[in-house]
């Protein structure tokens, strides 16, 4: 869990959730996805995961704060959050 917590925007609550699916390295978040990372928490630790949560996995997915994904990105995260409900 610490190499988790190591990322940008992983804090303890969802290294926790990444933990709990499976997910228990960066190279195993980055294999999975975003997308795949979201709905398995989604479905299986936390119905009410919001889309900032989404863009948090996506940043620690690319490095990066999730403050910094391009607008590009985020725009097409919100669409994939969207189909959810």
């Amino acid at each position: 869990m610490e190499q988790l917590v190591s990322l940008p925007n992983v804090g303890k609550v969802l290294a926790e959730h990444l933990v709990a699916i499976g997910i228990d390295s960066p190279e195993a978040l980055r294999k999975n996805g975003t997308e795949e990372a979201f709905l398995k928490i989604r479905m299986q630790r936390d119905a009410g995961a919001c889309l900032n949560m989404l863009y948090g996995i996506e940043g620690a997915v690319q490095g990066i704060p999730k403050r910094d994904l391009s607008p590009e990105r985020k725009q097409q995260l919100k669409q994939f959050h969207q189909s959810l409900e």
